[in-house]
């Protein structure tokens, strides 16, 4: 698709459980995605902090009701679980922001959308896990909620391919959200950039 339409104005890049165990039944082929998962996602958040582009890491409780996002992010790096490298790779800087989610919507029981209010969001940016649950889950409520909405191609995995590209296509169909690539987006955010390289 063609990018020259997308304004990057008012937008902030969401990145949706990616500080996660995934250790799972039916991990199998999604584990796989995740090396190459983990670096566009690394290279998206550090060019949106340099493009002053908010960075929100909206990710599950797990079903444990006194976790805190610290206490999830240090379960995933102090074991030796699949998910640990990713944690590692998306540790989160003192700047982002981070909501905890109760269920698959980041909309549903959560802060996020008096998060966005204050920093005057208009736009998501959604990347992260599952493709097709807990992004087209918060991509639908997002729609519902009037925000343009971008998928990153490359920036979401699921259970397997397939999965993955029935989601983006819904996204895009239904939910009218621009599906981008990871280096699309990364040349889009190079005219924000406060000092380019």
């Amino acid at each position: 698709m063609t990018t020259e339409n997308i304004d990057l104005s008012n937008s902030a890049l969401i990145l949706i459980d990616v500080i996660n165990d995934l250790d799972f039944p039916g991990n199998e082929e999604l584990l796989p995605q995740i090396p190459a998962l983990g670096e566009n996602l690394k290279a998206l958040a550090n060019r949106a902090r340099k493009a002053q582009i908010p960075v929100i890491y909206l990710n599950d409780h797990f079903g444990k009701w006194r976790s805190d996002f610290n206490q999830t992010l240090k379960n995933c790096l102090d074991n030796d679980v699949p998910g640990r490298e990713l944690a590692r790779l998306l540790t989160p800087e003192k700047d982002d922001y981070f909501v905890l989610k109760p269920m698959h919507s980041g909309f549903y029981g959560t802060p996020l959308q008096i998060l966005l209010n204050k920093l005057d969001i208009k736009q998501l940016i959604l990347t992260g896990i599952a493709a097709d649950i807990c992004v087209l889950y918060t991509a639908n409520d997002a729609y519902m909620r009037q925000f343009n909405l971008m998928v990153v191609s490359d920036g979401v995995a699921a259970n397997t391919l397939d999965e993955r590209d029935m989601a983006l296509k819904k996204m895009n169909n239904l939910l009218k959200a621009n599906i981008v690539s990871t280096e699309e987006l990364l040349d889009l955010m190079q005219a924000f950039l406060v000092d380019p390289d």
